[in-house]
């Protein structure tokens, strides 16, 4: 799995101490990265997004966490990890200043999404309904949700600009790093692996 090893490769260059590092990873998939993390992190917490249920609590082996509404305590984590999950939220700019509360100073949200816009403006892509459901603007889109079998509603289309949209949200800055590197079997489409940086003062 590519998109995983670049997330690994990324995580190992600019954080090579993770292992000893107190991590947050949101809606993680059993295998893969995820797996890694949970396996030689001692600290790493895992959250799931059960909405029906109370906040805070411990499901399945999971804390039940709304990223756009967290329960964790400011500065709670060295690194906040999502894989393939901005692309389902519907308030991106309450999820980036909520990750930005919950991080240390000189801690990162590393992370990945298909930035299938590229160099075109990001675009809202559904709208919840008021009985919860997804409301598309455009073509109905669903990915794998490894606690629902309905799978997760596309949201957004995020593009290059996803920068703009965090430094808006919450005043940070982000780098967005491409690796190809096929000897490691690093070669896919959206395999970019961004990082979202908070300043140690």
């Amino acid at each position: 799995m590519p998109r995983n090893r670049a997330l690994l490769y990324v995580l190992e260059k600019h954080y090579p101490e993770w292992r000893d590092m107190t991590i947050h990873e949101s809606s993680p998939s059993p295998v893969g990265a995820s797996a890694t993390l949970k396996r030689k992190c001692a600290n790493y917490i895992a959250s799931q997004y059960f909405s029906s249920q109370t906040l805070g609590e411990i499901i399945d082996g999971y804390r039940n966490e709304n990223l756009a509404s967290q329960t964790f305590s400011d500065a709670s984590f060295d690194l906040v990890i999502t894989q393939d999950v901005l692309e389902h939220v519907y308030e991106p700019a309450k999820v980036f200043q909520e990750i930005a509360r919950t991080l240390k100073p000189g801690g990162a949200h590393v992370f990945n999404l298909p930035l299938v816009n590229k160099h075109r403006a990001t675009q809202v892509w559904a709208l919840p309904a008021p009985d919860g459901e997804p409301r598309f603007i455009y073509e109905p889109e669903y990915h794998g949700n490894p606690i629902d079998h309905r799978g997760s509603p596309v949201t957004m289309h995020w593009g290059f600009d996803i920068v703009k949209h965090i430094r808006d949200a919450c005043d940070l800055e982000t780098t967005i790093e491409y690796i190809d590197e096929l000897a490691m079997g690093i070669r896919a489409e959206c395999i970019e692996v961004l990082v979202t940086r908070k300043p140690l003062a």
